[in-house]
């Protein structure tokens, strides 16, 4: 085999390889976004468990992002839990004391459930916290047979390698400064 094709083939089992560890957990399709500012979390499921159709997806609101509202789904229906915040917040000049914790979509039929061989997304949006640093989405994944349980953190730093169920990572970045320049 000449090294050209060799490389290539080696080439092509990595990209399938990383196509396949990207579809394998509940991932965000927009990881980064700025601090401060409204985000839409779009969460991708790309499988079912042990091979059977997801029909439920149970997100758990990260602490400080606030306001979740989830986005409607055809076939699926929503469900939200609020609780009391530890640190309440302030928002459009109310005092926000109790918010959205966990968002729930349940198919409502077993043919709205999604296939296994399929993928779809699930949104929320609501407002980032002002600070910068990760911010781990936590979900569990419920099927006709089982469920993924997407919880779990790294115990330092922001690597999922190795990590078999890991949580959906947002990257949220500080918002960037204005130069003033005086001529």
């Amino acid at each position: 085999m000449k090294k050209q094709t060799r490389f290539a083939c080696v080439l092509g089992l990595a990209l399938m390889g990383c196509v396949q560890t990207a579809l394998a957990h509940v991932v965000l399709a927009e990881p980064k976004a700025i601090a401060g500012s409204y985000y839409k979390a779009t969460l991708r499921v790309g499988h079912g468990c042990n091979g059977t159709p997801t029909n439920g997806v149970i997100v758990q609101v990260p602490a400080g992002f606030q306001g979740a509202k989830p986005q409607p789904k055809t076939g699926w229906t929503i469900a939200t839990r609020k609780a009391k915040l530890l640190t309440p917040y302030n928002s459009h000049g109310k005092t926000v004391t109790e918010d959205v914790v966990e968002l729930r979509w349940t198919a409502s039929t077993k043919e709205a459930a999604l296939p296994d061989d399929q993928f779809d997304e699930f949104a929320f949006m609501g407002r980032l916290p002002d600070q910068a640093g990760p911010m781990w989405v936590k979900v569990l994944q419920t099927c006709e047979i089982g469920q993924n349980d997407w919880s779990d953190i790294p115990a330092n730093g922001t690597s999922t390698r190795g990590i078999k169920s890991p949580a959906a990572l947002l990257d949220v970045q500080a918002a960037p400064t204005h130069q003033h320049h005086h001529h």
